[in-house]
């Protein structure tokens, strides 16, 4: 999964909303500036855009389910590296919220794998 980016994105806009262009420039976000004004625009740490091409799907429910819990691991994984660079603290509680919610999907999603097993692995008469 990706992370929640309705509530990523409303904590990034309110951080970049009002920045002067002068400032991005000095943080060395003149680039994104200039391609995206302050609107948000997906990509990694990096510069690498978002591509579809990320998310995985095999058509079986249970090595998608492994996929899905991949993903919730590596975004619990950022939040927490989002967390050990920054000093705010109003910041960090909406990360550790976040990075919460990434667990719990994990783990919900580890149950519904292990559902899938016992009901594969269960003998079927007919």
């Amino acid at each position: 999964m990706v992370p929640d980016r309705c509530v990523f994105r409303c904590l990034l806009y309110k951080l970049t909303k009002d920045t002067p262009p002068q400032q991005l420039r000095n943080a060395g976000l003149v680039d994104h500036y200039v391609n995206h004004d302050s609107a948000l625009y997906y990509q990694n740490a990096s510069g690498v855009p978002f591509t579809a091409a990320y998310i995985q799907a095999k058509g079986g429910l249970i090595a998608d389910l492994y996929e899905d819990i991949a993903a919730e691991e590596k975004a619990r994984a950022t939040y927490q590296w989002l967390i050990d660079i920054s000093d705010d603290s109003d910041i960090n509680d909406s990360l550790r919220f976040l990075r919460e919610r990434e667990i719990v999907h994990s783990l919900r999603f580890r149950e519904a794998v292990e559902i899938l097993k016992e009901e594969r692995d269960r003998q079927k008469i007919f």
